[in-house]
């Protein structure tokens, strides 16, 4: 691994085949013992070199618009489900063809493009809101005050609900089981007289079901009782759990300077490569670190944003190490390729960092390698 790891030109996500598949095979298990159908949220997980394996045990994507479905129609096999807070019209006619399942997020939307759906054989669900989520922050609460994101009961129209076939709710963020089951209580109590009418429901995404303290029976019991309390079709759309814990984002260290406290000038940027770090907020977790070492450091990104510091926004940006750092160390942020290949950007003109694939044999294959061409084409 030390000779691959030197081998890299960074800044790079290197994703690992090995631990995807071990995330795959947790959720096939889930799949086969509770009977609902697992789709990969693409929002939160696209890493295009690893999409013919998650095919090979999940059901399908989820996507978030046309651009997501027409990866998806690209790279990942089964079904594919899309679901806009708005669609656009110009972009309605591709989806179509492409999606198998439409979402809409309103019975405006739905009533608008009701006809068209229908005639293409689209199956049609409707987004509605619980309004009852545990989400760690309001920018991660679907279900917060004034929520834009599906339809509250009070705005509930049951004289609409003609060819839709399914409902669909999406209330967490990294949470249990037991969090579900406390949303499905309150899903049930406000929509429940609406779900016999129903061929599927889509419990979204949030469930973190390959953490390690993830309650994974528990999960399976609450698909399974409810599977059999409405004799519907039930959906998962992991993003999260799909890639957790399954890569790294390897970056060199270019220079460091003192000022109180020795900071590392790194060529990687935690405002343009690790957006969450900053938006949850976070500190990632950096392979090597020693919570009693003798050297500590800040790691600041390469571009002239004062706040560019790993960790700053979650109050912890201190790392130490038991040995001193040197230029041209390489430092290895973990558990960085959900959520970041999918929101990273090129503020300053910074290098977007290469996609690797660290394949179960130990062969190390570039799936995308970027440079000026993203920056230009961005402006």
């Amino acid at each position: 691994m030390n000779e691959i790891l030197k081998s890299i030109k960074t800044p790079a996500y290197v994703c690992e085949e090995a631990k995807v598949r071990k995330n795959l095979e947790l959720l096939k298990y889930v799949k086969e013992q509770s009977g609902a159908k697992i789709l990969v949220a693409l929002k939160g997980f696209a890493f295009s070199g690893v999409m013919d394996l998650v095919g090979s045990y999940l059901d399908g994507a989820t996507c978030s618009g046309l651009h997501e479905a027409k990866f998806a129609s690209e790279y990942v096999k089964g079904e594919i489900h899309t679901y806009s807070p708005a669609f656009k019209d110009e972009d309605f006619d591709e989806i179509l063809k492409i999606s198998k399942h439409i979402t809409f997020n309103s019975f405006a939307q739905w009533q608008k493009f009701k006809g068209i759906a229908l005639q293409n054989g689209v199956i049609c669900g409707l987004r509605v809101n619980p309004e009852v989520s545990l989400a760690p922050t309001d920018s991660y609460n679907p279900c917060g005050k004034f929520s834009r994101l599906g339809t509250t009961r009070a705005n509930f129209k049951p004289e609409l609900l003609e060819g839709i076939t399914g409902l669909h709710f999406h209330a967490l963020c990294e949470e249990s089981a037991s969090s579900l089951q406390t949303v499905l209580e309150a899903f049930d109590e406000k929509f429940g007289e609406f779900i016999p009418k129903m061929k599927w429901i889509n419990m979204g995404g949030g469930h973190h079901i390959t953490r390690a303290d993830y309650d994974v029976e528990l999960l399976i019991k609450i698909i399974r009782r409810f599977r059999e309390k409405y004799g519907v079709e039930v959906y998962l759309e992991p993003g999260e759990a799909v890639g957790w814990q399954t890569g790294f984002l390897i970056s060199s260290v270019l220079d460091i300077v003192h000022n109180e406290k020795d900071i590392a000038i790194l060529d990687t940027s935690a405002e343009a490569h690790m957006p969450d770090t900053v938006l949850m907020p976070y500190r990632p977790a950096v392979r090597g670190e020693s919570e009693n070492g003798k050297f500590a450091y800040r790691f600041g990104g390469n571009t002239c944003l004062a706040g560019d510091i790993v960790g700053l926004e979650a109050g912890d940006a201190e790392y130490k190490f038991d040995s001193e750092l040197k230029i041209g160390d390489r430092v290895i942020f973990e558990d960085q390729i959900h959520y970041t290949i999918v929101k990273n950007t090129t503020f300053n003109g910074i290098k977007l960092p290469d996609l690797l694939l660290l394949k179960e044999n130990g062969e190390i294959k570039m799936i995308r390698e970027f440079g000026y061409e993203e920056y230009r084409r961005r402006n």
